[in-house]
């Protein structure tokens, strides 16, 4: 960039030189502008080249022939007072007393050659902006003003209406200054993204978005006109989550929860910090795997605690009753003694439903590989057949469809009725409310009781008996992905929340 503006600011000093000093020493200005405007090509190919990342500025072979061609045509240029055949003068005096050119053959020859250089970087300057997935209309723009002076050359050389001289040198200053004063957050966040497919965000030293590239925008719809806004009034939750030592962003798109790591990366010229770059690397699959394993971890967890629980406090049972039936026989009490073991066998009958539960908790505590739509009535009516009810009535309001699994849909609802007869109630009901199922009882309220408390293995809640149902209700909504919560402002019994149920579609359309 150097290069290209010392070639460019001598190339314009030797054409004003040319226009002020007619004569021989005009003559010698335009020779000296044709030699510098020619290596003007040479800088603008090596900016372009080095800028994007390739290797050709620094490829020996394409340096040696650049080297040559330049030599060739210079020499043609200087030896031009031996032959003329790039181009012949005149002095005229109107407007002013000038030297005026007639270009020969071997100077548009030449000239179409810079031209066609001059595209091939524009189209290497193009190729990286699109590629970058930044906008390209900065570099539009410079492409217009650098293309201007052509233009006016061509006027030049048709009309009167201006010097028929070279225009060029403004044209490459303006694009030289434009990239390294006006555009300059643009270029210098293309180059540091050069190869990066995710979403850039680039912010100067006080936190003002300066640049970002497509792949943001389309994340992040409200960066769209946000350049010069500082961030936190962009992306409030984005500020907030680079506060934290947590750098994962959560994002529901299209119905679907993606998860993005935050990489907030400072960087600086020289001594002087200019800048912050934010890149948002999608980590969805290894989040999902993460969060899966922690929820898998706790539902060992918790499925240890049930174990030792449930499981040592029947077995204690249990040793006491035959205690009390072996005491009682050796006193002669025969009815004691039967009284007691028929206690011991309903409580290894108890034992038995705590190992089914287990066993439901290992079959199905594995997040769901596949889902289908399923209606939800015959599912809540084939739950309500398999659950131990105890004269209890069910009311249910679950027209449509949800995604779900409908073996673990099934024991969802059983879980939640059975819960609602050991709870004391004489009716549960069953509502859908858009994405929320809601299950409540007219049963014993929850009181004091911590909320959290219904929902941990080995709580029995409300009694041993009940103990794993909403235990297991939650584990079974959490592999579907979904969110179960006790609705702490009611009162009249338990109300069980089970929100972001995916829908069907056909029930949004």
């Amino acid at each position: 960039m150097v290069g290209l503006l010392l070639c460019s600011g001598g190339w314009a000093a030797l054409e004003l030189g040319f226009l002020l000093a007619p004569g021989t020493l005009g003559y010698a200005f335009y020779l000296g502008s044709l030699v510098i405007g020619l290596a003007t090509v040479g800088a603008w190919l090596y900016f372009c080249s080095a800028y994007t990342g390739r290797s050709f500025h620094r490829n020996r072979p394409y340096r040696l022939v650049a080297v040559s061609v330049y030599l060739a045509i210079v020499t043609v240029k200087l030896t031009n007072p031996l032959h003329g055949l790039y181009f012949a003068t005149e002095f005229v005096a109107d407007p002013f007393p000038h030297l005026t050119i007639m270009h020969g053959v071997f100077h548009w020859v030449v000239t179409g050659l810079s031209y066609a250089l001059v595209t091939v970087g524009f189209f290497m300057l193009f190729e990286l902006f699109l590629e970058a997935d930044y906008d390209t209309r900065p570099l539009g723009v410079l492409v217009g003003i650098t293309a201007l002076p052509a233009v006016l050359d061509i006027v030049g050389y048709a009309s009167n209406a201006l010097l028929d001289i070279n225009h060029e040198p403004l044209g490459v200053a303006l694009f030289a200054l434009g990239v390294l004063y006006v555009f300059d957050e643009a270029f210098l966040a293309v180059q540091l993204t050069d190869g990066v497919d995710d979403a850039v965000v680039y912010l100067d030293d006080n936190d003002h978005i300066k640049e970002f590239n497509g792949e943001a925008q389309r994340l992040f719809p409200t960066l769209s006109g946000s350049r010069g806004q500082r961030l936190d009034a962009v992306l409030p939750a984005i500020t907030e989550i680079l506060a934290t030592d947590d750098q994962i962003l959560e994002r529901t798109r299209n119905g679907e929860t993606e998860y993005f790591l935050i990489s907030d990366t400072s960087f600086s010229l020289g001594q002087v910090d200019i800048g912050r770059m934010l890149v948002f690397t999608d980590v969805t699959d290894s989040e999902r795997q993460r969060r899966e394993l922690d929820r898998q971890n706790e539902q060992l967890e918790g499925f240890a605690t049930a174990i030792r629980h449930e499981l040592l406090n029947t077995l204690q049972i249990i040793t006491g009753r035959v205690d009390v039936a072996g005491d009682a026989l050796n006193r002669g009490d025969v009815g004691l003694a039967k009284e007691s073991l028929q206690s011991t066998a309903e409580t290894a009958d108890r034992m038995s439903e705590i190992v089914d539960g287990l066993a439901t908790l290992a079959r199905h505590g594995q997040t769901i590989d596949e889902t289908t739509p399923v209606d939800l009535q015959p599912i809540v009516d084939g739950a309500w057949e398999r659950a131990d009810t105890n004269g209890l009535t069910m009311a249910a309001d679950v027209d449509g469809q949800v995604i779900a699994d409908p073996t673990r849909l099934r024991d969802l609802f059983e879980s939640g009725f059975t819960f609602a007869a050991h709870n004391g109630a004489s009716t549960v009901t069953v509502r859908r409310n858009d994405d929320q199922i809601v299950i409540t009882d007219d049963g014993t309220p929850a009181g004091e009781t911590a909320p959290e408390a219904f929902f941990e293995y080995g709580g029995a809640i409300p009694d041993a008996a009940a103990g794993m149902t909403l235990p297991n209700l939650r584990m079974l909504a959490r592999t579907h992905g979904w969110d179960v919560s006790l609705d702490t402002d009611y009162q009249d019994g338990v109300r069980i929340v089970i929100s972001n149920v995916t829908v069907a579609e056909s029930l949004e359309n």
